[in-house]
């Protein structure tokens, strides 16, 4: 996948959902740029301004449409609608 129709997913190394989905992406084979929270607290700004929430993790998909907190089926679902898996 290129960098230009990028996956960005924001989340925090303490975050359980954030390691699953992390992890499943990576199974996955799917290319994304990680925002680290904790690295870079002012990106959770950034994070609720698309979601409206402060739940972790955010993944934003290269249509602009987001998941928080969504489980693997979720990710899965979208990325294959994307024709990204």
């Amino acid at each position: 996948m290129s960098s230009d129709a990028s996956i960005r997913m924001f989340g925090a190394d303490w975050c359980r959902d954030c390691i699953r989905t992390k992890k499943h992406l990576d199974e996955l084979g799917i290319d994304y740029e990680y925002v680290d929270l904790v690295a870079d607290p002012a990106a959770a700004d950034v994070a609720k301004e698309i979601s409206g929430r402060t739940s972790i993790p955010v993944v934003v998909y290269p249509d602009s449409s987001h998941h928080v907190e969504p489980s693997n089926a979720d990710v899965e679902a979208k990325l294959r609608e994307l024709s990204l898996i």
